[in-house]
């Protein structure tokens, strides 16, 4: 199935997603920043699995580490990358006047810049390969909708699904297909920390009646990474339970 990239590979969602795309045969290249030891332990798992695994420090916002992770892969693979999936992604939970300068500047370099490097980086080798890959990045409900306290969160998704059309519409001609993957409420350790009951709260909203979990999110990864999805690019799938589908509405559904 050839070489797979993920960005954040040992975060809550992006060790799924290396999980997956190992089990769907492809050997796997992650980025880590800070977290060699569950690093290690991600690509243990991918070895168990009978593929090869990578993983490497990066900043995802460095113009200059990013490349260079790309060409080390690459030459470690001995190809280029079929699929890049852009899974990188932090956030500021603040009011729009009590946000820092620096915290907008913190969650632009790792979402939005980090998105642009990475697939410009892939893309590169791509094209110089002949592939004719899949790049998949990871939005949020916050593409359609605004979430208050997460301004740089929610501009930078955004952005993102931007990005994802302007990616598709010059890089289809490559053969490259470029979509998006946007989750809703997803409970991983980090949300559960933020909330006091996140499944129930989100639950209670949510159409279908539950919080999604990372495994949820691999799924449709997949899709867009095989030939089911070869006509498919510049999309983007919101995988929310329907919840950000919905308008509000002053009327109890269950009744």
């Amino acid at each position: 199935m050839g070489l797979a990239v993920v960005t954040a590979g040992t975060s809550a969602i992006g060790r799924h997603l290396v999980t997956a795309l190992a089990e769907a045969g492809h050997d796997i290249a992650l980025t880590h920043l800070g977290s060699a030891a569950l690093a290690e332990t991600v690509c243990a798992r991918v070895r168990a699995l009978g593929r090869r695994a990578l993983a490497v420090e990066v900043d995802a916002g460095c113009e200059v580490a990013v490349p260079a992770f790309h060409a080390q892969a690459a030459d470690w693979a001995g190809e280029p990358p079929q699929v890049l999936v852009n899974n990188a992604g932090i956030q500021t939970w603040a009011k729009l006047m009590d946000l820092r300068a620096d915290q907008w500047d913190a969650v632009m370099r790792t979402n939005l810049r980090g998105t642009f490097l990475n697939t410009q980086s892939a893309a590169r080798l791509m094209i110089a390969g002949g592939v004719k890959g899949s790049i998949v990045n990871l939005g949020s409900g916050c593409n359609k909708i605004a979430f208050p306290r997460l301004v740089d969160y929610t501009t930078s998704k955004g952005g993102i699904e931007q990005f994802t059309k302007v990616a598709a519409s010059e890089l289809g001609p490559n053969g490259i297909r470029v979509n998006c993957v946007a989750p809703g409420a997803v409970e991983t350790e980090r949300t559960k920390a933020e909330a006091g009951d996140y499944a129930a709260t989100w639950s209670k909203v949510t159409p279908l009646r539950r919080v999604g979990t990372p495994e949820d999110i691999a799924g449709p990864v997949l899709f867009f990474c095989s030939p089911a999805a070869a006509f498919v690019t510049g999309q983007t799938l919101w995988v929310d339970g329907g919840v950000f589908s919905q308008a509000p509405w002053p009327y109890d559904l269950d009744d």
